[in-house]
């Protein structure tokens, strides 16, 4: 027997009892769904003026200052009848389309861009239910199946105006927008600490190490002085490709041994290829080569032919030292190749490394590894709370 209620997987208490959600077209729900200006400011763009919100500023249901994009107020005011309005929705046209967000206080009479506006919203609508409601897995396959173009997609006003949506009481809309948000605020929270660590890290590494040209660095731990020393890698490194094994995916084991290529882990499998310390270095196939891929690794290992697996030999090179020592190298011109750039692994051994004193280098690479460890922390909860929010969209919406 099918079920043909409209009632989410989940619901908070306080609404179990309470009827079915309707099923209505946005065009009952709104006073107002059309198009933000469609054209081009740029000839109007300024340094500083009035806050131009565009596609780019819109993701994942918020909205965010990654970018700026500001206009004079000449081409602000042939816009006045087109001002964003606190509570408004606003939704990504082109690119990526489908993404929503709720202009908030601070945006009030903004200009906007390419974007599809919902205005004026019923008494009996709350705009943040609605916009996680856009944020679905079942809500963002139901707008792609309305969107146009291949190399750049596209949505039209008209058609949202269609598009259909589930609708509970008010109380309980209010109930979810809040929850919702709540989740959003702690990403964000969450976010804003990666972002801190990862700038201290940046810094920690700029003024650990010597600048290019120099042999001093800015900062040293108490009782260390005189210059750092320039060698080449293989002189205080030994490589152990010769035990790497690739495996094609429909040929591997499962296990719990990681198995590394050029990016990091790619699987988990049964057996292993090493045993102990190393620095892995991609050979071919980088995502990205500004910042080259170098992983530091301890325990038993599967590699394959793609990621270069080396070794601090004893007292010359500490192997944590190492990983951030590498990663201070601008890899790019040692590359060789076309569209698949790749490290030979003689051009590898000569790369040129500055290093101190063996103690030196310890005390720089357990410290640095502590601040990667917060990093990798935090990457966790963040992963975790986008995952919560991901589940709960599924369950709490129709």
């Amino acid at each position: 027997m099918t079920n043909n209620r409209h009632i989410p997987k989940r619901r908070f208490k306080e609404f179990e009892s309470d009827s079915d959600w309707e099923e209505t077209k946005l065009r009952e729900l709104f006073q107002y769904i059309g198009n933000a200006f469609v054209g081009t400011a740029t000839p109007y763009y300024v340094e500083s003026g009035h806050f131009y919100l565009e596609s780019n500023n819109i993701k994942d249901g918020q909205i965010n200052h990654n970018t700026e994009v500001f206009i004079n107020d000449e081409f602000y005011q042939k816009q006045k009848n087109k001002w964003l309005q606190t509570g408004d929705i606003v939704m990504v046209q082109s690119g990526h389309v489908g993404h929503a967000a709720v202009i908030p206080e601070n945006l009030n009479n903004s200009a906007a861009h390419a974007l599809i506006m919902f205005r004026n919203p019923s008494e009996n609508l709350e705009s943040h239910f609605l916009n996680y409601q856009y944020q679905t897995t079942k809500a963002k396959k139901k707008i792609k199946t309305i969107t146009t173009g291949n190399t750049i997609q596209h949505i039209l006003a008209s058609d949202m105006k269609e598009y259909k949506v589930y609708v509970s009481n008010l109380e309980e809309q209010k109930r979810i927008g809040n929850f919702f948000q709540t989740i959003d605020s702690l990403i964000t929270l969450h976010q804003h600490k990666l972002d801190k660590l990862k700038n201290l890290k940046k810094s920690y590494l700029a003024e650990l190490f010597p600048a290019e040209g120099e042999r001093v660095p800015k900062r040293r731990f108490p009782g260390f002085e005189g210059e750092w020393k320039e060698k080449k890698l293989g002189e205080v490194v030994e490589k152990f490709d010769n035990l790497r094994i690739p495996v094609a995916s429909k040929d591997r084991i499962a296990g719990n041994i990681p198995y590394y290529g050029a990016n990091g882990i790619q699987d988990y499998v049964e057996g292993f290829t090493h045993d102990g310390e190393f620095v892995l270095l991609a050979e071919d196939g980088a995502n990205d080569l500004n910042d080259y891929p170098v992983q530091y690794v301890n325990g038993k290992i599967w590699v394959n032919n793609h990621a270069h697996v080396i070794q601090g030999k004893n007292n010359l090179i500490d192997n944590k030292f190492l990983l951030f020592a590498i990663k201070q190298i601008q890899m790019e011109p040692y590359l060789v190749g076309g569209g698949r750039a790749k490290l030979n692994a003689e051009i590898m051994m000569n790369l040129p490394l500055t290093a101190p004193e063996i103690s030196e280098q310890r005390m720089i690479g357990a410290f640095l590894m502590k601040v990667e460890k917060q990093i990798s922390l935090q990457q966790e909860k963040l992963a975790k709370l986008k995952d919560l929010k991901k589940a709960y969209l599924n369950e709490l919406f129709v």
